[in-house]
């Protein structure tokens, strides 16, 4: 089991690319860390209840969210796309290969959702709410805190093909710094995006192969 100082600085890492990521996806738009201070004021509050919550039964849920927003920004931009559904429309984004069945907490994105909406109505979009989710997951798990920027309009479009190509476990090291490339994240980007992988918890695949007729097991 890794240290408190050891998952502090996962957590730091995994803090630094999803800021690097916002900020990349996002600097031409007018953010604001105080943009619900008079049409919302309780929203960080509120997120950090729900969330709170949900950690009481679900104790990778801190990891799920801070994922599940990685996931959003790195199509597109930070814009909630991944949390729309299939309609005559809109191919999901759930759907895409590093997704399916591995990309959840979004139902206690819906119940943080709710909540807000009980207290604000038609304010706050669900783009920011996964965004202050995922700070909150990292500094409940003992990791620093940052200013969210605020402001975000929720996409109305996924891009499946695109969610397809996020950076994989199987991924070489050139197409993991071409994917990293495409979106203007560089290598320290993705040395720490990497390192903040072993916060949370990790699938194992295993596959059988034959070498000089004989089965061998590779996993990874």
């Amino acid at each position: 089991m890794a240290s408190s100082s050891s998952s502090y600085w996962l957590t730091a890492s995994l803090a630094f690319i999803l800021t690097a990521t916002l900020l990349l996806r996002e600097s031409q738009a007018q953010l604001s860390s105080t943009f619900y201070d008079s049409t919302c004021p309780n929203v960080s509050s509120i997120v950090l209840d729900q969330v709170q919550q949900a950690q009481k039964n679900d104790t990778r849920i801190l990891a799920s969210l801070t994922r599940l927003f990685f996931h959003d920004c790195f199509v597109n931009g930070c814009d909630g796309s991944i949390l729309l559904d299939n309609s005559s429309t809109i191919v999901t984004e759930k759907d895409a290969a590093p997704n399916n069945n591995s990309a959840r907490g979004f139902g206690v994105v819906d119940n943080i959702k709710a909540a807000v909406e009980n207290s604000c109505s038609g304010i706050v979009s669900c783009a920011d709410i996964l965004a202050l989710a995922a700070e909150v997951s990292v500094n409940l798990s003992v990791g620093p805190k940052w200013s969210v920027l605020l402001g975000r309009r929720d996409g109305t479009t996924a891009n499946f093909t695109a969610a397809g190509n996020l950076p994989g476990p199987r991924d070489n090291l050139t197409t993991l710094q071409k994917k990293f490339n495409d979106v203007g994240l560089n290598d320290t980007d993705l040395v720490a995006l990497s390192g903040a992988h072993t916060f949370g918890r990790a699938q194992v695949w295993v596959s059988l192969q034959y070498s000089n007729g004989r089965m061998k097991a590779v996993g990874g």
